[in-house]
């Protein structure tokens, strides 16, 4: 065995479980935190575990998004973070790309994103829109959100179906 075989690490892009929730949620709040994202509830995070995707590294989480499903039309990327540490190393782009890939499985056509990192979704393909162009989102969930209504987040769209 060489040295590059004791200190490779074994990375991997899941779909999250139950035993993920905790560490998602301390990714999640730590940007929160910053006011670089939205916080997220415990309890949210347990009802919506089915829309999350991990990256993990060994045994480490190191990224995490939700796909969640608006209409049938229609879905959101959520809550797609990556350690600091990880950043701009593509761990990002595969998250998003694993969001889409599943939005074409389900036959949506159009995912929309909600961010303070806009350039980062421009980079990916998605093109900026009016917050008035997603009346479901806004009606749903922005209301009841402490920064309603203006929470300065950007809102970005990509048809997935092209």
């Amino acid at each position: 065995m060489s040295l590059a075989d004791i200190t490779e690490k074994k990375q991997i892009l899941r779909k999250a479980t139950i035993e993920d929730v905790e560490k998602i949620y301390k990714l999640i709040n730590s940007f929160a935190a910053k006011d670089e994202m939205l916080p997220r509830s415990l309890s949210e995070l347990y009802e919506n575990v089915r829309d999350f995707y991990v990256f993990m590294e060994d045994t480490q989480l190191i990224g995490c998004a939700a796909l969640h499903i608006f209409w049938k039309d229609l879905a959101e990327i959520k809550s797609l973070a990556v350690q600091g540490s990880y950043q701009r190393r593509g761990i990002g782009r595969k998250l998003v790309s694993v969001c889409m890939q599943e939005a074409r499985e389900l036959c949506i056509a159009k995912m929309f994103v909600l961010t303070y990192s806009p350039e980062f979704f421009e980079k990916c393909g998605f093109c900026r829109v009016e917050k008035a162009t997603l009346p479901q989102k806004i009606w749903s969930e922005c209301v009841k959100c402490h920064k309603f209504p203006d929470c300065g987040e950007i809102p970005l769209i990509i048809d997935v179906t092209k």
